[in-house]
């Protein structure tokens, strides 16, 4: 197994970035196949979900539009419990349906905080979409759409996904050793 160290702790190779593309274009193939009618904007979660969306978009062939939104919840290798809204929309969701891309959900505090924040701008209907999730760890009641990979309650990094701000640039996803 390839190790790599970020700061002070050891992470293996979870997930290889071949596997992570293939699912990846499954995901694009699956949002083109099942979107085509619709008014869809995709709405980006920064930091961690920028590889991730950029990657999907590639492969994008209906009309749509993407948008990102900041939010902060991770201190270290732990949730902080709160969410913390850092950059808003400006786009128009009213009418729309919305895609949330998010790199990872795990408690989905987040994501929940987020669900609530959208619904005030009244779209069609919100769909979310997840690279990783981490069902052992999920403590909310709403439904995620689209999965990219069930994982364990593991810290991990790589593909977007950080330890206190390093090991996005990882094209594999890393859990830690």
């Amino acid at each position: 197994m390839k190790i790599v160290k970020i700061l002070d702790k050891e992470f293996g190779v979870s997930i290889p970035a071949e596997k992570i593309q293939s699912r990846v274009i499954k995901l694009a193939e699956q949002f083109n196949n099942e979107l085509r009618e619709k008014d869809v904007i995709f709405l980006g979660i920064l930091n961690g979900s920028f590889m991730f969306a950029a990657d999907l978009f590639k492969f994008i062939e209906i009309k749509c539009q993407i948008s990102f939104l900041k939010i902060a919840s991770y201190s270290g290798t732990s949730s902080s419990g709160t969410v913390k809204s850092l950059i808003g929309i400006n786009e128009e969701l009213r009418g729309k349906t919305v895609i949330i891309l998010e790199d990872i959900i795990d408690s989905g505090i987040t994501m929940e905080n987020i669900i609530r924040q959208l619904n005030g701008f009244e779209p069609a209907e919100i769909k979310i979409c997840t690279l990783l999730f981490k069902p052992l760890a999920f403590k909310m009641n709403f439904k995620i759409d689209y999965i990219g990979f069930e994982i364990p309650n593991d810290f991990v990094v790589g593909y977007g996904l950080d330890y206190d701000g390093f090991g996005r640039n990882l094209p594999d996803i890393y859990k830690l050793v």
